[in-house]
């Protein structure tokens, strides 16, 4: 096997899209053995686009889940793990929304793309049939990030009318800011009291706008906390990781790390081709 080579760039949103699009990433990642990269769940919604060849998904963590090939796909929250088939080669573009974004740039709210993966063709029509071929056509990064800029400035603007886009509550707003907040590490019942609702009403309401109950969005904060301490360049024993991250003790860790990965922690480690290639 030759040397593996990544190269991985980042960049923010123009500034009045920072409340609907966190960032984007552009990566080309060559070299690697074939396989299968795990995408963790996290806080955002994700897109890709493939600059390459056809992206190789499945949803879920059963190693015979369907394959779904797509030039570029948008997915929403999700409480698994989306596996990226690869023939060790890799190039496109990441975009990370927020769930307000799912209703500034795609027109929908959050929950209608959760658990989800969808061609992005699907939701943002002809728009983003021109995107991938500006991305595509575009010999530099950063002509690559203005033409995610410039799309998605247009989408949102087609959408609202040039209304701000809200959520549909704002409590609901504050309770995800808080869990956000607190990497997960709260008590539902105690932030729907603080917001003058109940378990159950905070619970329905939560999950009507994002896709996910305020419960399980906490267990994929946790996990997301875990899986950052899993992957740095110098990553914490994994007892030290389970306590970090809010964690009972390494064998709740062990226990939803198999959950949402189909893998244990050191299995995940040993098999994940991508890590510590950052």
């Amino acid at each position: 096997m030759g040397d593996h080579a990544v190269t991985g760039i980042g960049a923010r949103p123009a500034p009045v899209l920072r409340e609907y699009i966190d960032s984007y990433v552009g990566f080309d990642l060559r070299g690697f053995p074939a396989g299968v990269h795990r995408g963790p769940p996290g806080r955002a919604l994700t897109a890709v686009i493939s600059l390459a060849e056809p992206l190789e998904v499945a949803a879920g963590v059963d190693d015979l889940a369907p394959v779904t090939r797509f030039g570029g796909v948008a997915g929403g929250l999700m409480c698994r793990s989306v596996a990226i088939h690869h023939d060790g080669r890799q190039r496109g573009v990441q975009v990370s929304l927020t769930p307000l974004g799912a209703r500034a740039v795609y027109g929908v709210p959050a929950a209608a793309l959760a658990h989800q993966l969808v061609p992005l063709d699907e939701l943002l029509g002809a728009l983003g049939v021109e995107l991938a071929d500006r991305l595509r056509s575009a010999t530099t990064w950063a002509a690559r990030f203005a033409a995610l800029d410039d799309a998605f400035l247009r989408a949102v603007g087609r959408g609202t009318g040039g209304d701000q886009v809200r959520w549909a509550r704002p409590e609901v707003a504050e309770a995800w800011r808080r869990l956000v907040a607190a990497r997960g590490r709260v008590q539902i019942g105690a932030v729907a009291a603080e917001l003058g609702w109940s378990r159950r009403y905070l619970t329905a309401r939560f999950r009507g706008e994002v896709g996910l109950s305020p419960k399980t969005f906490a267990r994929v904060l946790r996990f997301e906390h875990a899986h950052e301490l899993a992957t740095a360049r110098d990553p914490l024993p994994w007892a030290e990781v389970a306590t970090v991250s809010g964690y009972a003790d390494q064998a709740h860790l062990v226990r939803d790390w198999g959950e949402l990965t189909g893998r244990s922690p050191t299995a995940w480690r040993r098999g994940e081709v991508l890590l510590g290639t950052g």
